[in-house]
């Protein structure tokens, strides 16, 4: 397996955390578990082989253009044979700039993109199968998405306040237990606006609650110090924000499947490379 990532230009570095490039050749089929980040991402296929997602007691297979909404739980994939990806990562609220439904309604399921944005994708994803070089391909998407952003129109203030929200949310420390709903209360004051708008704007824009984007925030955190392998997990809980070393398992399982020390025997591969 190869994994590159790219950084995206002045003029899209506001709305796109990186570009990134996913190529594998495997005989036997592989399985793992992609765990929630956050962020939502589009995926071109550029071989003929595609992912396969887990659900309803089977694996399906993805669209040659994936919308990856919102990861809320943990999900099983399964690739096999010769792959491609190119891929775009949005930050938590910029995706809302290119599409016009509310985000919450792709959470948890990969969409074809072609059927969300139409025609222009499907012309896209025709040159970048055309095009044969990576800074070129890069470069076809730019402009596709420089081309969506002109019609963000009277939204555009709103998702840049959205993210202001979110930076709040992440920098306002939650204290003891029971205390998260007072948290989010402090940041919807000091926004001027009430608890109930502040979760409406974000769960549109983000399709995660404030509540949501929180944990999932402390959980990324709390992985990349286990796969640091260099604190305790007691700390690495206290160091995270969790009330106790219970409250952290149970949080880490829900997102993961796994407790901290199975995710440590695991060596799940697919989460070393998109993470959040």
């Amino acid at each position: 397996m190869h994994f590159l990532q790219f950084a995206p230009s002045a003029v899209l570095k506001p709305y796109v955390k990186q570009y990134f490039l996913f190529q594998s050749n495997l005989e036997n089929a592989f399985e793992d578990i992609v765990f929630p980040t956050g962020d939502m991402e589009a995926i071109f296929n550029l071989e003929s082989e595609t992912w396969q997602t887990f659900g309803e007691n089977k694996f399906h297979k993805t669209p040659p253009v994936e919308l990856w909404g919102q990861v809320t739980r943990p999900l099983a994939i399964r690739l096999a044979g010769q792959q491609t990806l190119l891929g775009i990562k949005f930050f938590t609220h910029s995706a809302a700039f290119f599409f016009d439904e509310g985000l919450n309604e792709f959470n948890n399921r990969v969409y074809d993109l072609r059927e969300v944005l139409g025609n222009s994708v499907k012309v896209l994803h025709s040159q970048l199968l055309e095009e044969r070089e990576t800074k070129a391909r890069i470069a076809l998407i730019e402009q596709f998405l420089q081309k969506r952003l002109l019609n963000c129109g009277k939204k555009t203030a709103t998702i840049a306040r959205v993210g202001s929200l979110l930076r709040s949310i992440e920098n306002t420390e939650v204290k003891p237990a029971g205390s998260a709903e007072q948290s989010l209360g402090l940041v919807a004051s000091q926004h001027g606006i009430t608890p109930r708008y502040l979760h409406k704007l974000v769960q549109q824009h983000t399709g995660l609650s404030p509540r949501e984007f929180k944990k999932i925030r402390r959980f990324q955190s709390s992985l990349g110090l286990i796969d640091a392998h260099r604190q305790p997990l007691t700390t690495i809980a206290h160091e995270c924000g969790y009330f106790d070393q219970s409250h952290f398992i149970r949080d880490f399982k829900s997102f993961t499947g796994l407790t901290p020390s199975a995710y440590l025997d695991a060596g799940l591969l697919i989460n070393q490379f998109f993470r959040g």
